[in-house]
């Protein structure tokens, strides 16, 4: 939200050092985005007294014309507006001046006649919407001054990071009386005196609100014989300094009350509502679905039931809380005006506005809440401020239907002691309260160090006694806190087993190669379906209700898509070698259950090679075994007990290529799986395939993992080394041979490790392969004979050939 702080000071003392209010603000948890000093947009602009005026030579309705602007000499401009006359003064935009819209001026040639500038009309400075000609200034306008000093529009505009639930905040009054909070200032509510004619409302205006849910209150005014027409400059200079185009005085009165109580409003072009003997029925109820409106930017919507719109009893003339219809518009050619003021709910303004692609100022203020106590106030300021621009009358009396009438209130306790200890310092009872009456709050002293505390309506985040203590904590400034260490007698601080693993695991990855990243928990619906991934065991997807967009619809079921949009987003930047892991949560729905089930889970992904290429080395591509390595490497680091890796088929992973895809088991339970995605998933995340990835289960390993292991001394006695190649069926696995032998070599048999694996149809066969292993024999207490490593070798060899019909190869 921007805030002028010309505009701020009507309601409230603004502190003159800027940089030290921004530092502050941030502090208190309003984060400050930008800063902007207005009057630059008009560099170059300035007073200009015109000295003559000539007919153009070559054009029957553009004159020649010189201006004394300040400078030396005076500039020639060539201007076809129809009141450009000598002896007048203008604004005058000069050579180099940049106008809204991106407009520069330049030197140019007007059929011949050289122009150094442009006269300029209200519209052409962004001033307002008159354009019927130059902007004839008062005589006392002083010739060469800034247009923007002149004005007055020299301004400091600070856009402010509002978060969802200080809706209070998103207007001027509501941020006046955060700013008098933060620094014990009074602040002050703006006034309009509201004069109403002698000819009622009543009778010629009704309302029903079909749903209270859907709109809690709704109120409405009538203002006749109004003249629609360009704004005065007040309201266009407050407008225009928060970044909002002048429109014209009725629609620019809706958008000022709207950033200054924080209260949409909307008008309708009363006689268009379908009047049944003078008088509108407006209805306020859920769409049909299928039905069919127009709204205000000449675009036919298609609505659902889960939408309001504002009614007749023949048809929908606005959409509750987002737009209005284009049929019941405010033009120039409109006399009397309804004023709808009314609160709606947050939760079907949002999904409206998401699913129709309408969000705007009013539809974001109803969905974080519009407070529904003072609507009819509010109205009323509204219709006077409308009648003082417009020259029209207002209707006495207003329509309030208000269907659940005044809410209860929410009374809090404040227990000061608990609120010291819990803060570290002794806040002064005398700032406690005196902050919280400044935010809006009833306090009442209880006794016995009690506060009695009423919150505001309008700060539907203060539900607990804790919420109130962030108030006064945020506002007193948590750097005055002194820091301490954890109260508490005979307590270690330790991490805990999960803790251990998850730094284990970093560590470990790290010495992968691999980094650390975070993607979105919001994914697309049909993020598991593009990745081709097997939905079993995933669960259902959870369903956003109030999605950022399509994109990111749910709640993702696997990290792997977003690691995938990470590799594409790199590789389309021109980094072919990616390593990145995420520790993240993964979530399905649980029927019945208000919130999804949560489940951590370790996910990486390898894509190029391990380093780039250099004169004397070519690395290669990242393949399915680099991946299995990663596995490998967690499963010694965390001591995992009987690791071993299944080979996944094309049906069982269908995500992954068949014949690159295993997975990880350590004993009986599943921890993961690991594999080359296949070219088809990778695609449809734009990624360039090959791309190795893996998941894990993070409970599976904090279970299995070891956080001690068993000492073992360092070997006195040597080790003997034989080789061993088996001849086997290409059916037989590395896996199936190596637990044979480690099962046949007993107590002596320390390592096995393969080295080569060769195929020949001539030599050995078709469909056969040697596999060729390293083993290595020794003794914890002596030093092993050759008879003794011989015969256990050769008993190792013959149980192999029969449980696997291998042939040794010489």
């Amino acid at each position: 939200m921007k805030v002028s702080l010309k505009w701020l000071s009507d309601y409230v003392d603004v502190p003159s050092d800027i940089k030290e209010f921004c530092d502050r603000l941030d502090l208190t948890g309003t984060g400050v985005e930008g800063i902007e000093t207005l009057g630059a947009t008009f560099d170059g602009v300035v007073v200009g007294y015109v000295e003559t005026c000539e007919e153009h030579p070559d054009s029957d309705h553009m004159h020649v014309v010189t201006v004394d602007v300040g400078g030396e000499e005076p500039i020639q401009i060539v201007c076809g507006a129809p009141n450009i006359a000598q002896g007048i003064k203008v604004p005058v935009a000069t050579v180099g001046a940049v106008l809204p819209g991106d407009f520069k001026i330049k030197k140019s040639k007007l059929r011949g006649v050289a122009s150094c500038g442009m006269c300029c009309s209200k519209r052409e400075l962004g001033l307002g919407t008159d354009h019927e000609g130059i902007w004839v200034l008062p005589e006392d306008a002083v010739v060469g001054t800034p247009i923007a000093e002149y004005l007055g529009l020299t301004d400091t505009v600070i856009d402010l990071e509002i978060t969802p639930n200080r809706p209070d905040c998103l207007s001027m009054v509501g941020f006046a009386r955060e700013v008098g909070a933060m620094y014990g200032l009074d602040w002050r509510e703006p006034a309009a005196q509201l004069e109403e004619a002698d000819e009622p409302i009543e009778g010629q205006v009704s309302v029903t609100i079909d749903d209270a849910e859907r709109c809690p209150r709704y109120t409405a005014r009538l203002i006749k014989g109004v003249k629609v027409g360009p704004s005065p400059d007040w309201l266009v200079e407050r407008l225009t300094a928060i970044g909002q185009r002048s429109i014209n005085n009725i629609v620019d009165v809706t958008n000022y009350v709207l950033f200054e109580l924080g209260q949409p409003l909307h008008t309708f072009d009363f006689d268009t509502l379908d009047l049944e003997d003078g008088a509108a029925h407006i209805i306020v109820r859920a769409a049909q679905d299928g039905e069919k409106l127009v709204t205000l930017d000449e675009t036919e919507r298609e609505l659902t039931n889960d939408m309001t719109v504002i009614a007749t009893p023949k048809r929908a003339v606005a959409l509750a809380g987002v737009m209005g219809g284009f049929d019941s518009e405010v033009t120039d050619a409109t006399v009397n005006v309804l004023l709808e003021t009314a609160a709606f709910s947050p939760a079907h303004t949002s999904r409206t506005s998401r699913n129709l692609g309408l969000i705007s100022e009013s539809s974001l203020r109803y969905e974080r809440r519009v407070d529904d106590m003072d609507v009819d106030e509010r109205a009323d300021y509204a219709a006077a401020l409308i009648a003082e621009v417009s020259g029209g009358t207002v209707c006495s009396g207003i329509v309030d239907e208000w269907p659940a009438g005044t809410p209860e209130e929410r009374v809090l306790a404040f227990r000061i002691e608990r609120f010291q200890k819990m803060m570290g310092e002794a806040i002064p009872v005398e700032f406690v309260t005196d902050c919280l009456d400044r935010l809006g709050c009833i306090v009442t002293d209880e006794g016995e160090g009690v506060l009695r505390v009423v919150a505001p309506t309008f700060r539907p985040d203060l539900e607990r006694e804790i919420d109130l203590y962030e108030e006064v904590l945020r506002l007193y400034g948590m750097d005055r806190i002194p820091s301490t260490l954890p109260a508490g007698r005979g307590r270690l601080g330790a991490r805990t087993p999960q803790q251990l693993v998850d730094a284990k695991l970093h560590a470990t990855l790290s010495a992968c190669g691999m980094n650390e990243t975070m993607t979105y928990s919001f994914a697309a619906a049909d993020d598991v379906e593009k990745l081709r991934m097997n939905e079993e065991g995933l669960g259902e997807a959870a369903e956003l209700i109030n999605p950022m967009n399509a994109e990111q619809s749910c709640m993702r079921r696997t990290i792997v898509p977003g690691l995938l949009r990470s590799v594409a987003y790199n590789q389309s930047r021109g980094v072919s070698n990616i390593q990145l892991y995420e520790i993240g949560t993964v979530f399905s729905a649980r029927e019945g259950a208000a919130q999804p089930k949560e489940r951590r889970k370790l996910a990486g992904v390898l894509a190029g090679a391990m380093g780039p290429a250099a004169w004397n080395n070519a690395p290669a591509a990242f393949d399915f075994f680099d991946g299995k390595g990663v596995l490998e490497s967690i499963a010694r680091e965390l001591a995992l007990s009987k690791v071993r890796f299944k080979a996944l088929s094309a049906e069982e992973a269908p995500h992954l290529q068949p014949g690159r895809a295993a997975q990880m088991l350590s004993g009986g339970d599943v921890v993961g799986w690991v594999g080359e995605i296949h070219p088809l998933a990778a695609d449809a995340f734009e990624a360039a395939a090959p791309v190795v990835a893996f998941e894990l289960d993070m409970a599976v390993l904090e279970r299995a993992a070891r956080p001690a292991r068993d000492y073992v001394d360092v070997p006195q006695f040597p080790a003997v080394a034989r080789d061993a190649a088996f001849v086997v069926d290409e059916s037989v696995t590395n896996e199936k041979l190596m637990q044979c032998m480690t099962s046949a070599g007993g107590k002596l048999l320390e390592g096995v490790q393969l080295f080569d694996v060769y195929r020949d149809e001539e030599r050995i066969g078709a469909g056969k392969k040697s596999m060729a292993y390293s083993l290595t024999y020794r003794a914890a207490d002596r030093t092993l004979t050759s008879e003794e490593v011989d015969k256990a070798h050769d008993r190792l060899v013959k149980k192999v050939s029969n449980a696997t019909g291998a042939e040794q190869r010489a």
